[in-house]
């Protein structure tokens, strides 16, 4: 009598086990409330048994094919053109899935590190005490059910991975914006205002992480320049077990003391008045003494492809009409290698989604003064290896350099960001002719003691609030003076008095500069040196 309930069970596991295999399934990307790109073909895939004969049904078109010796299978719908009335995608084997509400519009893929993790109001982890600007408000206001998002579960992996969880599409409302990305968020919102059209955002992005970890494989094993990547992670993880040893015994140390601040901000705070000062005890002390890092090791968002492999690959070959990137704050102390680096991932993405060069548009790094930093210049150096970038056929930068706090790392305003980001999209992408550059430096003419400074972009050049800020010319002994200048049409004549016979010129060359040099369209001037010195 025991065994045949036993029996039973085992049967059952292997009938839903065999079941299980059957049934085909769809890429993550295809759930309910999915965003579309338009004026595209739309490849939809997935898995089955091999051989399965699948029938993919959407807007009066079917497709139909078979799944491949490894269970794979993809068909291609016809472009749609927009549509804001959600319909249903049918896809039947030897199960029948019915995916609801499907819009087709435009599709952009927001990814990098922290500031595109950055949400419009989520209160957790390291944003537990930080939100955009307005938060309340934006939040209180975002009712746009044709913008919609989805975000990608945070996955390292070895190999390039074929699946990977999301949270599934959402719509924005005051009950799941919070969650979104900000700077997708906003650029969205701005760019729906215009188009009407549904706004889909695929958010690809994790906190604190390189450049490295977002490459391809094949670029870094195709290109021997790229070859220090992977032997600088090799020595990392041969230093890992040393290194692991070295922080826990740290980490005791800190933790002891640690406790014994607190008590010693408790004890002050009970004896004083008002007894808020032994807060601001115990916070100078945490801010003289951060808790230790954890070192870089296996798994870690450093690995090298690891982010591609987990987190873009298994979005391929997904429909878009482009990208959005902000990161760059985790290479900026190495931002000699970033321009080469950033340029192969934007080319490799490109190949990767096989959708031709798409646009790619980026932030320039906010002003932010970064406390490792001695010299003061290393953003200043990331920011123009980013504008170096340019040179790769439709790509952009929206500039972050007037809306950053010094102090945090996470700007706040990411409204400016995000509207900046969609003046891009809507006069490269969309038609819609508006100004999408600041003054960007062209050249310099010697004039007696002074230098004429040459823009692009510069229609309407104003300084805000007060002279222009953060010029510095030098002589040929390479040393930079501050310098002042005054505005003539479209230029700038720089001089300093240090400086009888000056041969050249940078603007807002530092970590965290004064930016009030603008265009008539109110956007800020990109940051430059005429000389790489």
């Amino acid at each position: 009598m025991k065994i045949l309930p036993a029996l039973l069970v085992v049967s059952l596991c292997v009938s839903l086990a065999l079941r299980a295999r059957a049934d085909v399934t769809l890429a993550p990307l295809f759930s309910d409330h999915a965003v579309w790109q338009r004026d595209k073909p739309v490849p939809v895939w997935g898995r089955a048994d091999a051989g399965e004969k699948i029938v993919a049904k959407f807007a009066g078109q079917s497709r139909q094919t078979t799944a491949g010796a490894d269970g794979r299978w993809i068909v291609y719908f016809e472009a749609f053109p927009a549509r804001v009335e959600g319909a249903e995608l049918t896809v039947t084997g030897k199960n029948i899935l019915i995916v609801r509400d499907i819009v087709v519009g435009e599709v952009w893929l927001c990814s990098g590190q922290s500031n595109m993790e950055f949400t419009v109001g989520a209160r957790q982890g390291w944003q537990a005490n930080t939100r955009v600007n307005n938060a309340a408000a934006e939040i209180a206001a975002a009712r746009w059910p044709l913008v919609r998002h989805v975000r990608i579960a945070a996955r390292v992996a070895d190999t390039p991975a074929d699946t990977v969880a999301t949270s599934g599409w959402a719509l924005a409302a005051p009950e799941t914006v919070g969650d979104f990305t900000a700077v997708g968020y906003f650029f969205a919102r701005d760019l729906y205002q215009k188009l009407g059209v549904p706004i889909g955002l695929v958010n690809s992005s994790v906190g604190g992480t390189p450049v490295e970890s977002w490459l391809s494989p094949v670029v870094v094993a195709s290109n021997p320049a790229f070859g220090f990547v992977a032997e600088r992670w090799r020595q990392n993880l041969a230093a890992f077990p040393a290194n692991r040893a070295a922080y826990e015994a740290a980490l005791a140390a800190w933790t002891a003391a640690d406790a014994k601040a607190k008590a010693a901000a408790a004890v002050a705070g009970a004896k004083t008045k008002p007894k808020t000062d032994g807060a601001k005890s115990y916070a100078a002390w945490s801010k003289k003494n951060p808790r230790p890092r954890a070192p870089r090791g296996p798994g870690d968002g450093w690995t090298p492809t690891g982010l591609f492999n987990g987190m873009i690959n298994p979005l391929l070959p997904y429909a878009i009409r482009g990208a959005l990137w902000y990161q760059g704050e985790s290479n900026a102390e190495r931002a000699t290698e970033y321009r080469g680096l950033f340029s192969a991932m934007i080319t490799a993405w490109r190949a990767h989604f096989g959708q031709g060069e798409f646009p790619f548009y980026w932030v320039s790094l906010a002003n932010y003064q970064n406390s490792s930093d001695a010299t003061g210049l290393t953003y200043a150096a990331l920011r123009e290896a980013q504008t170096q970038t340019l040179v790769l056929p439709n790509t952009g930068q929206a500039l972050a350099i007037d809306v950053g706090n010094p102090d945090d790392i996470h700007p706040t305003n990411k409204q400016d960001v995000g509207r900046r980001l969609a003046m891009l999209a809507k006069n490269r992408v969309y038609g819609l002719t508006v100004d999408d550059t600041g003054p960007t430096f062209a050249a310099i003419v010697r004039e007696g003691a002074a230098l004429r400074v040459r823009f692009t972009h510069a229609s309407g050049l104003i300084a805000h609030d007060k002279p222009v800020q953060s010029l510095e010319i030098a002589g040929a002994d390479k040393i930079f003076h501050p310098a002042t200048a005054q505005i003539e049409r479209e230029t700038l004549l720089v001089s300093a008095p240090k400086v009888r016979e000056p041969v050249a010129v940078r603007y807002a060359w530092r970590n965290a500069p004064e930016a009030n040099l603008y265009n008539g369209a109110g956007l800020p001037a990109v940051p430059f040196r005429s000389e790489p010195w």
